[in-house]
């Protein structure tokens, strides 16, 4: 899967006095034609998916190597939109604020297991505690001039809070994360490149 490009469409609903975002995603049914992923409009999906606002997220372009059996937590439907096939994948918990900043956790429920392969290359986000997260994604919706060659040394181009940092390393086992018996705990940079909590 590493190098495979996709695209999301998140949904923002209410649910009593908190707010969550369905992902719609491209993943395993088509690479996210350029044409197409521009022709879509978000004020138009807001109003199709009955939806608060609708977030465009993407393209994206996995960093990781292979997935694991996945479990249902959403109902895996499949739409059309705008011509191409889409599938619920996943909820992602908003709170009340549906605008996340950089650097701030989201838990997702996704029910996936993510594999990096060992003597692979991750990147990772390290925070103050010393958690790592490593990059499962990175975003071409943000700079579009975004390669997996650049990923090294994106480090010089993050506006990191203090206490974070971010590294590269190759990975001398395989790295597991599996979140089919809880949400998965994800942040963003300002690029928009995704991380997860192993």
């Amino acid at each position: 899967m590493r190098g495979v490009r996709y695209g999301e469409v998140l949904a923002v609903h209410a649910r009593g006095d908190k707010l969550f975002a369905e992902v719609w995603g491209t993943q395993l049914l088509h690479d996210c034609p350029s044409e197409w992923w521009h022709s879509l409009k978000a004020d138009e999906l807001t109003k199709e998916l009955g939806a608060l606002m609708v977030k465009l997220n993407g393209p994206r372009y996995w960093t990781l190597d292979g997935f694991g059996t996945k479990v249902a937590v959403v109902e895996p439907v499949i739409r059309e939109i705008r011509g191409m096939p889409m599938r619920r994948i996943a909820e992602v918990e908003l709170g009340n604020n549906p605008a996340a900043a950089p650097y701030t956790e989201r838990h997702v429920n996704r029910g996936a297991v993510f594999f990096f392969d060992a003597g692979r290359k991750v990147h990772e986000l390290v925070d103050p505690t010393g958690r790592n997260f490593v990059m499962q994604a990175y975003c071409v919706g943000v700079d579009p001039t975004s390669t997996v060659e650049s990923l090294d040394s994106l480090g010089d181009r993050l506006k990191l809070p203090e206490g974070w940092s971010f590294r590269v390393r190759t990975l001398d086992t395989d790295l597991i994360v599996d979140t089919t018996a809880h949400v998965a705990t994800v942040v963003q940079d300002e690029l928009e490149n995704t991380y997860t909590l192993p």
